[in-house]
């Protein structure tokens, strides 16, 4: 539907039908905005700090023990089902006016720029929210390198003057 401004320019007409193809191009072509079986997509939101990665799902009407999460590769992936009420036996002859929630199986899967320590891996769930904490690895955190200054605590002056210290042993 294109909603109409009295008194409007052409820009304005232009505006309105754009919004208007956006809503008609997400209610019924965007994967998983309508509740289309098989295909639900998810929000996130995912941070990382020096220690950890945190990626919150919101997977409201989801059983937390029915989600399945793994950590392979550089790869997370979380994966569940959305049960379909209208398959219910409490939904059997009903007679439905709207039928827009999401169902069906879903699945993300997001690459993690660093190594993860996956046996410290937590993951909670609580009102709807998937919260994952997935740790780096020893070796992907970052470290603070000490300079010494030449001279002071063993260095010798050989490394100002472009040469290299001789072992030795």
């Amino acid at each position: 539907m294109v909603t109409r401004y009295s008194g409007g320019s052409l820009m304005n007409d232009f505006v309105s039908l754009r919004d208007a193809m956006d809503r008609l191009f997400n209610e019924s072509l965007v994967p998983g905005t309508r509740g289309v079986p098989g295909s639900s997509v998810f929000p996130l939101d995912v941070y990382a700090t020096d220690e950890a990665m945190t990626i919150l799902a919101a997977v409201p009407g989801i059983d937390p023990s029915a989600l399945d999460i793994s950590i392979e590769k550089g790869q997370v992936s979380i994966k569940g089902e959305v049960p379909d009420v209208a398959s219910s036996e409490e939904a059997r002859n009903a007679m439905w006016y709207l039928h827009e929630l999401p169902r069906g199986e879903f699945h993300r899967t997001l690459s993690v720029p660093f190594e993860v320590d996956a046996n410290r891996a937590e993951a909670t769930f609580e009102n709807g929210m998937l919260r994952l904490t997935l740790p780096k690895a020893e070796a992907a955190r970052p470290r603070q390198i000490k300079v010494r200054v030449a001279g002071e605590n063993g260095a010798s002056g050989a490394i100002a003057e472009g040469r290299t210290a001789e072992r030795v042993g």
